[in-house]
């Protein structure tokens, strides 16, 4: 396949390089559970969405994404957190490290949030102080990288200079790594939901969104139905869903309300009949 290449930020990039699998190869996966003489009971597009709603998901991991990053080491330790995938990643210790170092624009300079401890507060900063901030940024990441061009030698040092692996250790977490990173596209959605999320870091929010974007037009169907039943859906606590159900039991009209709503020519939900006969299952059960 032809590699999808997108630039993040001023430094990073975010590239495809291959793909294995499609929504064929899942809905036939999941075929295989069913033996001889069923695979037309449904076609693809309607057994992937059954897979993703009802969480099947090991036919999902027959489809396998791998990518080829620049970030900045801040950011690749999220993504080190999602120890489902595979990676190999650029090593400061045989080769020298970049000059690249990530300094956030302004718009992306934010207080520390009062009520969440790992975000950033809605209430901005004046564009004084957020010069200010990242100068100090750009000041520090200027220090650092003489720091370490220094330690691993010039040509002043006859002897060549600290050994790398030590050396690097002066690098602000700012400076950028490469990595190449492979992922079955089950634990893929499952980084998406989390990463492209509104309280994720903004930082890795840009990279894998992108990432998302690039895999989309390789799994249309698969990622529709996440899209549906992951992405933009939300879940109930036992708690929530006994608030829900006292409601519409309260108010008997509201179940033919549902029914009229599920024949409706005028309302267009995107559900099919099967999908219309478990949300009142779920609901009346």
């Amino acid at each position: 396949m032809k590699v999808k290449e997108q630039t993040i930020h001023k430094y990073g990039f975010v590239r495809l390089i291959d793909i294995m699998g499609s929504d064929n190869d899942i809905a036939d996966a999941a075929r295989v559970s069913y033996g001889e003489g069923t695979r037309s009971v449904s076609d693809n597009r309607n057994l992937i969405r059954y897979l993703v709603r009802h969480r099947h998901t090991s036919p999902l991991e027959m489809g396998t994404v791998k990518f080829h990053l620049k970030l900045p080491i801040f950011v690749m330790r999220q993504l080190v957190r999602h120890r489902t995938a595979s990676l190999n990643e650029y090593s400061g210790r045989y080769s020298i490290m970049s000059d690249d170092c990530y300094v956030p624009e302004l718009d992306y300079i934010q207080p520390q949030s009062k009520t969440n401890n790992q975000g950033r507060s809605d209430d901005g900063l004046s564009d004084g102080w957020k010069t200010k901030y990242q100068q100090t940024i750009d000041d520090i990441r200027y220090k650092c990288l003489v720091a370490y061009d220094f330690l691993i030698g010039n040509k002043s040092i006859k002897h060549g200079g600290l050994t790398r692996e030590l050396a690097r250790m002066v690098l602000p977490v700012s400076n950028y790594t490469e990595c190449y990173w492979k992922i079955d596209l089950h634990n893929f959605f499952h980084f998406c939901r989390l990463r492209m999320d509104d309280h994720a870091q903004r930082e890795i929010q840009d990279f894998s969104k992108v990432m998302y974007e690039m895999v989309k037009p390789h799994f249309p169907s698969s990622c529709e139905a996440f899209e549906d039943y992951s992405l933009y859906s939300i879940s109930y606590s036992r708690m929530e869903m006994d608030v829900l159900k006292y409601t519409l039991n309260s108010f008997p009209e509201m179940k033919l309300f549902i029914e009229n709503l599920k024949n409706s020519e005028d309302v267009d939900f995107g559900m099919g009949k099967r999908e219309w006969k478990e949300i009142v299952e779920k609901l009346y059960k």
